[in-house]
């Protein structure tokens, strides 16, 4: 990360730069074609779910991924507006973002993708009411949720594709390290459930 800037560098491109350039190369393929302000947000969302501490939650003195339907009963029963729309910006965030990464682990769960598109589906459509800012993109989402699962996994299918052998590598050195149940960024990256995983 660059200290001065806040902005994850990848060689001589920002990790920001190459998802919004990847979304605006698959998104060409669609019609009609995303806003461009949404296509940003969702580079923005790739870029803060990059990181770990925006990913996962830390409960019971662990990281732990929430399930999603726990998030939607915390912004049923949330104080305000304003924390009911962050809740549930975070529940649609999530659903989208793992149903266009890591859908087989929630299939190996008994869950199908229509779970996971409701989730997003529902929660940014309360958004594109009631959001202080951005309806408009969280309309776009909301009204095209599932385009957007394919685009999000198009965009980034390049870089998971370039990563492999790398992730190959860390897989390896993890498991002679210790048990992949026991760590869950590793479970969740090889569609592992850990052992104390719940169904959403």
């Amino acid at each position: 990360m660059d200290s001065g800037s806040g902005v994850l560098r990848t060689g001589e491109v920002s990790l920001s730069e190459y998802f919004r350039e990847q979304l605006a190369i698959h998104a060409q393929e669609l019609e009609p074609q995303p806003r461009e302000d949404t296509c940003w947000y969702l580079g923005n969302l790739l870029v803060r779910f990059s990181r770990s501490e925006n990913f996962f939650a830390y409960e019971d003195g662990r990281s732990t991924l929430r399930p999603l339907a726990m998030l939607y009963s915390d912004a049923l029963d949330a104080r305000n507006e304003y924390e009911r729309c962050l809740l549930l910006q975070q529940l649609g965030d999530l659903s989208l973002f793992l149903g266009a990464l890591y859908p087989k682990h929630y299939v190996r769960r008994g869950l199908r993708q229509d779970y996971l598109v409701g989730m997003g589906c529902g929660a940014y459509d309360y958004l594109a009411d009631n959001a202080r800012r951005g309806r408009h993109v969280f309309s776009e989402l909301a009204g095209a949720f599932s385009v957007m699962l394919q685009l999000v996994a198009n965009a980034c299918s390049a870089e998971r594709e370039s990563a492999k052998a790398d992730k190959l590598a860390l897989d390896e050195r993890l498991l002679r390290a210790r048990d992949i149940r026991s760590n869950p960024l590793l479970a969740l990256a090889n569609n592992v459930p850990t052992a104390d995983d719940r169904i959403h």
